[in-house]
This record gives C-alpha cells, structure tokens and sequence, in this order.
C-alpha cells in the first residue's frame, strides 16, 4: 500500500550541500522579495544550511560525518551575507529607516520600534538613528495606536475614568512615556484623527 504521508519539506536535498554560490543566489533572491539586514540575511542562510543538514542526517548521512561541511557551508553564508552588504545590497541603515517609519506609522512606539530592530539584527546605533525624533511623531503614533486598539479618543466611552487607566497601562505596556500617553488621551477623536492622517501623509 502506498505510503500518502507527507514527506518533510527540504528545499535542500542531502545530496546537495550549500556552496558560496548557491548561497548567494538564495541571497539575492530573498532580496528581491523582502528587505533585510546584513544579519537578518545571515539567518535565512544559516536556516537553509540547516535544512540541508537535517535532510543529510535524514537520509542516513551520521551527524559527526557532515559536521564539517556544515561549518564549511555557514561560513560561506557569513561571508555571501557580509560581501553582499559591502556592496550595498544590504543596507542596515536604510532598512531601519524604513522600518521605523512604517512602524511609527502602525502605532508603535520609540522603544517597541528599537526593540524590533535590534531583533532584526541593527546595531543599537543604527537604530537609534532610525527612530522618528520628534514627540508629535510618538504622539501620532500613540494615537494610532489608541485607534487600533479603540482606547483613549476611540474608545466608545473616553471619558470614564476606569477606561482612561486602562488606556493609560496599554500604552505603557506598548512602550509609549507617560507624557504621550496622557496627551494622547487628552484628545478629542477629530483631532486625533487628524493628527494621525498628517503623520501618514509624512
């Protein structure tokens, strides 16, 4: 009786190992579909040499006789990752940049949004950089925040004051300083709406 079960996914066949150059053609084809950093980019390609070791092992091959080429393999990845940067390819600057703006837009704040980048692999430096630098910036995005989560001027009665601190710990808890987070409730839902509307339009 034939066996229906899926077999695993592997993209990578044991059979064949990750070379520089095929690493650098999964890099650039990752680029084209998804900006990255140098380090975000070092990760997709240690995952694919991973991939490859697990089908190995699963086709037979013993852990301890593929160790070597599977160091090989990543060493390769950190070098495809960091030339690729050198070029320009990759740009973390440009790609906090870009993230941060988005984010602030989505309604997050200064810290959530360096947090994110540095889980993307930004150095702490580059994100700072990156982060929007005026308060009307993290007011705009604490309401669109409040906006998302029907808090504050959205809120479907703003006014009661077990909502108002409940609203108040959300922001917090997002991130935002409580000189924001008390602006942000201070407003009327017509002038949140606006505000928020004139950080979208940039």
């Amino acid at each position: 009786m034939a066996d229906h079960r899926r077999r695993p996914r592997a993209a990578v066949q044991a059979d064949s190992l990750p070379n520089e150059a095929s690493l650098h053609e999964v890099a650039l084809n990752h680029l084209a579909r998804f900006a990255a950093t140098e380090a975000g980019l070092r990760r997709v390609l240690l995952r694919r040499v991973d991939r490859w070791a697990r089908a190995a092992e699963g086709a037979g091959a013993a852990p301890e006789a593929i160790a070597p080429a599977v160091a090989e393999a990543k060493a390769a990845a950190a070098r495809v990752a960091r030339r690729l940067a050198a070029a320009g390819a990759v740009d973390d600057a440009a790609f906090a940049a870009s993230r941060a703006a988005r984010l602030s837009r989505a309604g997050r704040s200064r810290r959530a949004i360096t947090a994110h980048l540095k889980a993307k692999g930004v150095a702490s430096a580059v994100a700072e950089a990156a982060l929007p630098a005026e308060e009307e910036t993290e007011l705009a995005a604490a309401l669109a925040y409040c906006r998302r989560r029907r808090i504050g001027p959205f809120a479907a009665a703003p006014g009661e004051r077990e909502a108002r601190m409940k609203a108040l710990a959300a922001l917090g808890r997002a991130g935002f300083g409580r000189a924001a987070a008390e602006a942000a409730l201070a407003m009327d839902r017509a002038a949140a709406e606006e505000r928020i509307l004139a950080m979208q339009r940039g």
